[in-house]
């Protein structure tokens, strides 16, 4: 049953990859995560759709579980896995005034490719001109616009039949280091924090409907030094949970990304993930191997039978996670009409050309 704190992201495929297979039959994750290589993006819209109903349904038989998670990165400009026509809005500065359309459109184009779990809105707020990874992912500088217009596009999406997920708390906005490829550390105590960054986090926190946020891997010395967000009893249960009131899941961002990847080859990491109040543990094959899964689960079963994993952590989480479960749809997979996508396109902004937006590294895995 602890393979279910899992996320998987598939490996570069279009089809299932029999090391997938065997692992998410011996693992039975909670789900899995697409990326750009599992959509065969050179062929015709209706053979790429159909390859990947194939996909999605074998990684559901693979699991063995009516209730499973097929997540995607959708938030616009280069963070855009499928290929056309699905519409290739720009990245959401450029739509703030329209987020809740755009959302309507996202969901209803990602619930017919057969996803029910999109990685967005990112509620950062934007308060670093130096940030090489948020930047304009970010809907704005102040506050008061990430709320309204994340919460618009997260009740627009989550009305189409796909749920949302916001990120990346407590917030990456701030940060002069990208976490794929370093630690970011920030200086902020707990009433900076409290000021500016958390506070569309805790506007999602009071709302019934979020199911799942996800946390960043960066460090705050003056609240829990020597330990990420992702890693923190402090900031995410102390702060998420029991200051902010969160009830739903939390889910690491993937844990091969830099900036953490190497505490998780030392024992009882995993362990620690979940002490401190987050229910899944995303591993992706970009930055590293998913085939890290296997000695990361075995790490929490030694890390449960030694004590230092207690049993009502595990009954905690894997509730919450029996929710998050419960609140994600089947959606079946259906080709969309011409029209729909041309009225999607008067919507907002399309994507600017790759390297038009002053981002320093690709997004390709963000």
């Amino acid at each position: 049953m602890l393979g279910k704190h899992f996320l998987v992201g598939l490996r570069p495929t279009p089809d299932l990859h029999p090391d997938d297979r065997r692992l998410l039959e011996t693992v039975r994750p909670a789900g899995v995560i697409l990326f750009r290589g599992n959509f065969d993006a050179a062929a015709p819209y209706p053979t790429w759709h159909a390859r990947l109903a194939r996909l999605i349904a074998d990684a559901r038989a693979a699991i063995g579980r009516d209730q499973v998670i097929v997540a995607i990165d959708h938030e616009g400009g280069t963070v855009l896995r499928p290929p056309a026509p699905i519409t290739p809005f720009a990245f959401a500065r450029s739509w703030v005034d329209q987020a809740a359309a755009v959302g309507a459109a996202m969901g209803r184009e990602l619930a017919s490719l057969g996803i029910n779990l999109d990685f967005a809105p990112v509620v950062d707020v934007d308060s670093n001109p130096a940030n090489p990874v948020i930047g304009p992912r970010a809907f704005a500088a102040e506050p008061e616009r990430v709320i309204a217009a994340a919460t618009a596009f997260a009740a627009a999406l989550q009305a189409e039949g796909v749920l949302a997920c916001p990120k990346h708390y407590p917030g990456h906005g701030d940060t002069a280091v990208d976490s794929h490829h370093g630690l970011p550390v920030l200086a902020l105590d707990r009433a900076a924090l409290a000021a500016r960054e958390l506070r569309p986090f805790a506007a999602f926190a009071a709302r019934p409907d979020t199911h799942l946020i996800m946390t960043a891997h960066i460090e705050f010395p003056a609240i829990d030094p020597g330990t990420p967000a992702t890693l923190s009893r402090v900031l995410v249960d102390e702060i998420l949970r029991g200051q902010l009131g969160y009830q739903g899941a939390v889910v690491t961002d993937d844990l091969g990304m830099r900036a953490v990847s190497a505490r998780f080859d030392q024992p009882g990491a995993c362990a620690q993930v979940l002490t401190a109040g987050t229910d899944l543990l995303m591993v992706c094959s970009h930055w590293s191997s998913t085939d890290r899964v296997y000695a990361m689960l075995a790490d929490l079963e030694r890390s449960r039978a030694a004590g230092q994993l207690p049993e009502a952590t595990l009954t905690i989480a894997a509730a919450r996670i029996d929710r998050l479960l419960a609140a994600t749809a089947a959606p079946t997979p259906a080709l969309l009409p011409a029209a729909t996508f041309a009225h999607h396109a008067t919507l907002a902004p399309q994507r600017a050309r790759p390297g038009a937006v002053g981002q320093t590294v690709s997004l390709e895995e963000a």
